[in-house]
């Protein structure tokens, strides 16, 4: 049974920018099993392998990685649809093997389709055939997302039933102006955690977003201090505001900071609980230069302290 998404946006601002150009890396190889992150991760795939990763909206980037599916396509701002390049993986459920990834480039209007080897080969044309048919349509003028999608189904699908299950999912990208980002570079010092509150409060007022200033200063206190402690310079703090207020901390050291409970006398131990507690969402992400944490807040969050018994 053919299904087609069309989600005017992909990318919710969870990524933080890499250094470009089109580079693998290795992904974690819990990706073929079952699993969950934190509270919320910020990869949310369609269904189609791997899949992509949100692409960064203040980059301008996407990190892609593939389980035996057939490669996505972009078509640019110049009207053309090409076939992205992606090293290939392991079909989904194997488990203990790790997926390569790689980073695109798409600038701002582009627009990204995934989709099933059930669109593109028929029992009269084989796949490459299905893949000239599809670029053809993708490039076709459309008023919406949507009828592109109806387009490409017309124009690859057999009038009655397909032999196979289709999938296809169009996402036109977006991009944030500077105006919804601010950034900070942090010494490695725990002085500079009084001046990183400070910071956050006047950009917090800039944007008309006081009502998050008790909650955010918390959170950027605790993730400051853990990248002091336990990470290596360079430390950068960077608040992105769009649907949602993101705060990120990065730093050098790949190492994953984890959740743990502390014990009634303990002194520390509780700040990335506090993070949990505070958060609408939370997590982190490696790049090749080390870790991002994030944490994202709503505008509808409660400011209210957490019960100590919580803690």
């Amino acid at each position: 049974m053919p299904a087609a998404w069309s989600p005017g946006d992909l990318g919710r601002p969870r990524r933080s920018p890499h250094d470009g150009g089109e580079r693998h890396r290795t992904c974690s190889r819990g990706l073929g099993r079952p699993r969950s992150r934190h509270r919320a991760g910020p990869d949310r795939n369609a269904g189609l392998g791997p899949g992509p990763r949100a692409p960064s909206r203040v980059s301008r980037q996407c990190v892609l990685s593939r389980a035996g599916h057939v490669l996505p396509a972009v078509v640019g701002l110049d009207g053309t649809a090409d076939l992205l390049e992606l090293p290939p993986g392991p079909p989904l459920g194997l488990g203990g093997l790790p997926f390569e990834a790689a980073e695109s480039d798409l600038p701002e209007g582009s627009v990204l389709a995934l989709y099933t080897d059930g669109l593109i080969e028929g029992r009269d044309h084989g796949l490459e055939a299905g893949v000239a048919l599809l670029r053809q349509a993708l490039v076709q003028p459309a008023f919406s997302l949507q009828a592109t999608c109806d387009a490409v189904l017309e124009a690859l699908l057999p009038a009655d039933r397909p032999h196979d299950d289709v999938a296809l999912l169009l996402a036109r990208t977006h991009a944030l102006g500077a105006r919804h980002v601010a950034s900070w570079d942090l010494d490695a010092d725990p002085g500079c955690v009084s001046q990183a509150r400070s910071n956050v409060a006047q950009q917090l007022s800039v944007w008309g977003l006081e009502e998050l200033e008790f909650s955010t200063e918390l959170i950027v206190s605790e993730l400051v201090t853990n990248a002091i402690r336990y990470g290596r310079p360079p430390l950068r703090l960077r608040l992105i505001y769009d649907r949602a207020l993101v705060c990120e901390v990065s730093d050098a050291n790949s190492t994953t900071p984890h959740l743990r409970r502390a014990r009634t006398y303990d002194e520390g131990g509780r700040g990335l609980l506090l993070v949990a507690q505070f958060a609408e969402h939370w997590g982190t992400r490696h790049s090749r230069h080390g870790k991002t944490v994030w944490a994202e807040l709503s505008k509808d969050e409660s400011a209210e302290f957490p019960a100590w018994d919580s803690l």
